[in-house]
């Protein structure tokens, strides 16, 4: 085999053009303190607010203070394995999560990764967990209802799509239960669902995964989950990245439920995070921007106008009050963002008025302008006999001579009261719940026990739906009650209640 030196010199000049000198440089710093979840970096000097940054062994953090000797960082994950001296590079990167239909029936941890043990989600689109929420002009009024399937929310705090409705009460009062009904109700209704778990124990968040995956509710809802065994930044984490998911959607011109479960505890893993990280403490040891906290996250949701495609995110976010007080911290805080309230008391829970909702300290400031043209006028009255029939009540525990009319007046609260009840995971579609507020308010239920009122509405509910459901299909379609609507319903209702009490 001969050797040619010219074709060898020309290949080796060939390389030499075609070579590229591209050196991959990092900026890197170096760990100089570690503890808590938190490490103190040096060097760093182009780092990012929010930045990712790479620890040696493959830990992801965030960079939030950024002062003038060294970075504070929060990991996304264990300290274990991490000692100082460490190399700490820079990704030039926020932090981002996967988002999209692949997100669908999945549960996922603050950054996106599946931890249901389904495999891996395979995305193409991601998005910046920290964004800027919608501005004026990008927005529209709410004017379309989201149906909760809960007579005592639809009737008298209704919610609208694109709004920001909280739901506040006392440990063990049902909140979390109103906020699954709600998302079992969407089912068929074309409504994207994110359930945000924020500091709760793994079995409560595997019982909410059972529900709704029984009641074939996952196929349009993403949990997005980090426990209370979970470090203090993916908790902090979550609630923003849930929203990332939900605006995904909303920006395709969908209608988007997001619930936050519980803020009170994101505020809690928050105000841990800044005190390790040396942030001054202020009112109840939280850091001065805990407002901020929160009103970045429910500025997201609202309704976009129909030149943004004309979808919307509704936020159901939910605090924890201690002893009913609503004028703690957080609880005012979140109360000032949002656009009304949803009260759960314990005294009602206790009493077996489930849901435990208290009309006089609940509002919805938004909702009613959407509100479906039939229900507004049936339940007009409900708020204010319910609010009589309290006064009533308490004023008749000091008198045992009542006149007829006032025992009248309590007789029918009473009724009010028990139809509004509802049990767990058994949402009612409008126009039921549009029927059997139609009969409480025209006094069909006064000659029915009031031990018997529960059985008496779902004897209703079925002659009707057996033997007029026309009449439902009716009001369905037009959501108006015509006097001639009317007049049918009031002869239906008057046959069947004659047939049930004979």
């Amino acid at each position: 085999m001969k050797l040619n030196p010219a074709k060898i010199s020309l290949n080796i000049k060939k390389e030499i053009d075609a070579f590229e000198i591209n050196p991959q440089i990092k900026e890197a710093g170096r760990v100089r303190q570690i503890g808590d979840g938190i490490a103190k970096v040096q060097g760093l000097l182009g780092a990012m607010s929010g930045e990712l940054l790479l620890f040696e062994n493959g830990v992801k953090g965030i960079a939030m203070n950024l002062e003038e000797d060294n970075i504070g960082v929060i990991l996304l994950g264990s300290d274990v394995g991490i000692s100082e001296g460490n190399l700490v590079t820079r990704t030039n990167k926020i932090a981002e999560i996967p988002v999209g239909e692949p997100m669908l029936g999945r549960v996922v941890n603050a950054l996106g990764q599946p931890i249901d043990g389904k495999g891996n989600i395979y995305s193409a689109r991601f998005r910046p967990i920290e964004r800027v929420a919608p501005g004026v002009i990008a927005r529209s009024s709410v004017n379309e209802p989201l149906e909760t399937g809960i007579k005592a929310i639809d009737t008298m705090v209704p919610i609208g799509k694109g709004q920001r409705q909280l739901i506040i009460g006392d440990r063990q009062t049902g909140k979390t239960a109103i906020a699954v009904d709600t998302i079992l109700n969407q089912k068929g209704k074309d409504v994207y669902c994110v359930y945000v778990a924020i500091g709760q124990k793994t079995s409560t968040v595997a019982n909410i995964v059972n529900v709704l995956t029984e009641e074939n509710a996952m196929s349009y809802t993403t949990i997005v989950s980090a426990t209370a065994a979970e470090p203090g930044a993916l908790q902090y984490l979550s609630p923003y990245a849930g929203c990332a998911i939900g605006e995904e959607w909303m920006e395709q011109g969908k209608d988007v439920l997001i619930i936050f479960d519980d803020l009170s505890k994101h505020a809690v893993a928050y105000r841990t995070m800044s005190l390790l990280l040396r942030r001054p403490p202020g009112r109840e040891a939280y850091p001065g921007d805990i407002f901020y906290l929160h009103s970045r996250l429910l500025e997201r949701a609202g309704k976009l106008s129909e030149e943004y495609g004309g979808g919307s995110m509704t936020a159901l976010p939910i605090i924890e009050t201690q002893g009913g007080d609503m004028s703690a911290y957080i609880p005012t805080n979140v109360i000032s963002i949002t656009d009304g309230q949803i009260y759960l008391e314990s005294d009602l829970f206790n009493a077996g008025i489930l849901p435990a909702i208290n009309p006089g300290l609940s509002v919805s400031r938004v909702g009613g302008s959407a509100q479906k043209e039939a229900m507004k006028k049936i339940a007009a009255p409900i708020r204010t006999e319910l609010a009589q029939y309290r006064e009533l009540e308490t004023f008749s525990q000091f008198s045992s001579d009542l006149d007829k009319d006032t025992l009248k007046r309590l007789e029918h609260g009473k009724r009010i009261v028990e139809i509004l009840k509802q049990n767990q995971y058994s949402p009612m579609p409008m126009e039921q719940q549009i029927l059997v507020l139609f009969a409480v308010t025209k006094r069909y239920f006064s000659v029915v026990d009031i031990e018997m009122m529960g059985d008496c509405e779902s004897a209703l509910l079925d002659y009707m739906v057996n033997w007029h459901g026309e009449l439902l299909d009716e009001l369905a379609r037009d959501w108006v009650i015509t006097p001639e609507l009317e007049k049918k319903f009031s002869e239906a209702i008057t046959v069947f209640i004659e047939g049930y009490i004979n």
